[in-house]
């Protein structure tokens, strides 16, 4: 692995962090405070084409890589976690297709995702009764004639109210047959019997809108079988495996963020006839603060590599998410406590940061289920 940026990735870092200071930063707290949709900024994602990193420049996607791709996410979630969550599900969304889809399947919704035409992508996998255990999963997909027909219930869908495709995971087998049951499926927004639930009222990631969706005798057609029939759960594995690369980026983003703020802070405010940073109470929370993310960096960096080259790296992002969403919210907590009172108050971004980090151990896997994956493996 080399530990220095290639030209490509230094580009899309240096592109990403000027857009984010131009059109994301001043409008940050605004958007989570009005809980908006940000789309104009999400198309303007697209044009510079982050909604497609790692996707091929035939599909409009940008072909700079995963570790441009984690780069990027850290940059966009410094800025806005909502944002950069909603750019995450959609750059998911685009490789899964890319990668298992037909020829027909790729050309009709990859281009939509990179180019902004679809707003964004969603990922319909959790239920309200299967989160970290997809097999227990109820949503049914049946044949019927050249159709196939979807009943059922997801939960905590991202982006769910705008999306221009989801990828829906659905048991097409016996319930005893397990994850070995499950298909995946691409549904268009707006297809008949697809309703949208009410928007989720969150701690964080306020702009990010979250739903539930119900299907209601959802018709598709046979050609949105994406992949192997009863092959759906691989792609669900491989997917979050990706996804988790994106939500330790987002972590690393907000933890950053929230560590430059307090670094600012403690050198502007003054107690004592001093500014606080000249206190060891001060310094060394910064101190480890500074060295656990670096630490997260390395270990999202790695895993985004490993993947980028074409081996395996399943363990290595369980073991970036799992460290880096922990170091973060850590980091973000003693940051907080450096502005004191200011800290709690909305006038300040750490308080946002504060409750947009949370969520960093929980989706794409808990950190319980990232240290399942992690002793499966030392263990094998």
């Amino acid at each position: 692995m080399e530990l220095e940026l290639t030209e490509t990735q230094s580009l899309i870092q240096k592109t990403t962090r000027e857009f984010v200071d131009r059109a994301i930063l001043p409008v940050a707290a605004e958007l989570d405070r009005s809980e908006r949709f940000p789309k104009e900024i999400l198309a303007e994602l697209a044009k510079l084409g982050l909604m497609g990193v790692n996707l091929p420049v035939s599909l409009g996607g940008a072909e700079a890589g995963v570790v441009a791709y984690s780069l990027a996410m850290m940059e966009v979630a410094r800025g806005c976690a909502s944002t950069a969550v909603t750019m995450a599900v959609t750059n998911m969304v685009g490789e899964v297709i890319a990668k298992f889809g037909t020829e027909e399947q790729r050309s009709r919704y990859v281009p939509r995702l990179t180019s902004g035409e679809y707003v964004a992508g969603s990922f319909a996998l959790s239920e309200p009764e299967a989160g970290s255990d997809p097999g227990g999963m109820r949503t049914t997909a049946r044949q019927d004639g050249d159709s196939w027909v979807i009943d059922g219930q997801k939960q905590w869908i991202t982006s769910g109210s705008h999306a221009g495709v989801f990828v829906v995971w659905a048991r097409t087998g016996d319930v005893a047959a397990g994850t070995k049951a499950i298909s995946c499926f691409l549904v268009e927004g707006g297809t008949p019997g697809l309703k949208v639930g009410k928007k989720e009222d969150k701690m964080g990631l306020r702009a990010s809108d979250t739903v539930s969706l119900t299907f209601e005798g959802v018709r598709v057609p046979a050609s949105a079988l994406l992949g192997q029939l009863n092959g759906g759960f691989k792609i669900a594995m491989m997917a979050l495996d990706g996804g988790r690369i994106g939500i330790a980026s987002q972590a690393l983003g907000i933890a950053g963020a929230a560590l430059d703020e307090a670094v600012a802070y403690a050198k502007d405010r003054k107690q004592f006839g001093q500014p606080i940073s000249a206190f060891q109470g001060i310094q060394w929370p910064l101190a480890d603060s500074k060295t656990e993310l670096d630490a997260a960096r390395l270990l999202t960096l790695r895993a985004a590599w490993l993947k980028e080259s074409g081996q395996p790296f399943s363990k290595e992002a369980a073991m970036a998410k799992v460290y880096a969403s922990e170091a973060a919210g850590r980091v973000v907590d003693r940051c907080l406590q450096v502005h004191g009172g200011y800290g709690f108050v909305k006038e300040f971004p750490v308080e946002r940061h504060y409750r947009d980090v949370r969520v960093t151990r929980i989706y794409e896997g808990t950190s319980e289920i990232q240290r399942v994956v992690i002793a499966r493996s030392v263990l094998r």
